[in-house]
C-alpha cells in the first residue's frame, strides 16, 4: 500500500502566496539557472531539471532534497515555465523517494507574472535538514515488467503528440496527448473535463494505468498527475519511457493508416 498522504495535487497562486508569507512551504523552481536569476517566486530554490536528470539515483536526489531544507514533513510546491511538465517530473521523483507532501503550482511562472504577483531576485540559503529514504516502487514502471502488467489489465497511456504516437508506440497503448491536459489558464484542465477525457478512454477509478512519453518522463509526468488529480490511485510512470523501450529493442506497434489519420478527431 502507498504511504501517500496528500490529495493536494496542485496548489493555486493565492494559496502559495499565503504559505510563502507563513514560511510553511519550500518552493522549487525547475527552470534553468539563468532564468531563475532574472527573477523567480519569492523564497524559491532553483533545482533545474537538467541537474536532476544528470543523476536521478534516489541517494543523489535525497542529497539535493536535504540541501534544500526539506525534511519528511516539509510541504513542497514545484513550478516551471513549461506547462508543468518539467515540474511534474521533479515532483514525481520526490514522491518516489518517499516525500508525501509535494504539489504542483497550478500556473506557470509566466502566468504568475501576468497575474501581477510578486517576484524576487534573492536566492535563499536554507539550512540542511534530514530526510528519510522510503522508495515507493508502486509508482514506478519498468521495461521488464510493463508488458506483464498490461497482460494483467493495466492501461498504457502514451502522452506524446498524436503523430508521434501513430508512427510508433508500445503495443496496446492508447494516446492522450499532453496538450489535451491543460487549459489556457492552468497546467491541468478542470477535473470534470479531465474525467470526461479519461472516461472517453475507458479509464476509471479502478483502472491501473502506466504513463510514458518520449524520453525522460516529463510529458508523461504531467499525464501521471492529471490522472491522480481526478482520483485514480493506481498510476505508475514509466520514467525511462519510449527512448529506453526502443533501445532495448522491445516490440513496437505502428498505426497502419498513420499518414491519413484525422488529427482533429478529439
Amino acid at each position: 500500500m502507498s504511504r501517500e498522504k496528500t490529495a493536494r495535487i496542485t496548489v493555486n497562486a493565492d494559496t502559495l502566496r499565503s504559505e510563502i508569507r507563513d514560511k510553511s512551504v519550500r518552493v522549487l523552481d525547475i527552470r534553468k539557472e539563468e532564468d531563475y536569476k532574472k527573477d523567480h517566486i519569492p523564497d524559491a530554490v532553483n533545482f533545474p531539471l537538467s541537474t536532476l536528470l544528470a543523476d536521478d539515483e534516489p541517494s543523489k536526489v535525497l542529497q539535493f532534497v536535504q540541501s534544500f531544507g526539506i525534511d519528511d514533513e516539509t510541504p513542497v510546491v514545484v513550478y516551471d515555465d513549461t506547462f508543468g511538465a518539467l515540474a511534474s517530473r521533479v515532483a514525481w521523483t520526490l514522491q518516489y523517494i518517499g516525500h508525501d507532501e509535494v504539489s504542483l503550482l497550478d500556473v506557470t511562472f509566466s502566468s504568475w507574472k501576468r497575474l501581477g504577483l510578486e517576484t524576487s531576485l534573492e536566492s535563499p540559503s536554507p539550512a540542511k535538514k534530514n530526510h528519510s529514504l522510503r522508495l515507493q516502487p508502486q509508482i514506478l514502471a519498468t521495461a521488464d515488467a510493463l508488458m506483464e502488467e498490461k497482460g494483467k489489465g493495466a492501461i498504457l497511456v502514451d502522452n506524446r503528440e498524436r503523430l508521434n504516437f501513430l508512427e510508433n508506440h508500445i503495443p496496446g497503448a492508447i494516446n492522450m496527448p499532453y496538450r489535451m491536459l491543460a487549459s489556457p489558464q492552468n497546467i491541468l484542465r478542470p477535473k470534470d473535463d479531465l474525467k470526461r477525457l479519461m472516461q472517453n478512454r475507458r479509464i476509471t477509478s479502478d483502472s491501473e494505468v502506466i504513463t510514458y512519453c518520449g524520453s525522460v518522463g516529463t510529458l508523461s509526468g504531467l499525464g501521471y498527475y492529471a490522472l491522480k488529480s481526478v482520483g485514480i490511485p493506481n498510476v505508475k510512470l514509466y520514467v525511462r519511457s519510449f527512448k529506453e523501450w526502443k533501445s532495448l529493442e522491445k516490440p513496437i506497434e505502428r498505426q497502419s493508416d498513420a499518414n491519413y489519420w484525422d488529427l482533429s478527431a478529439e
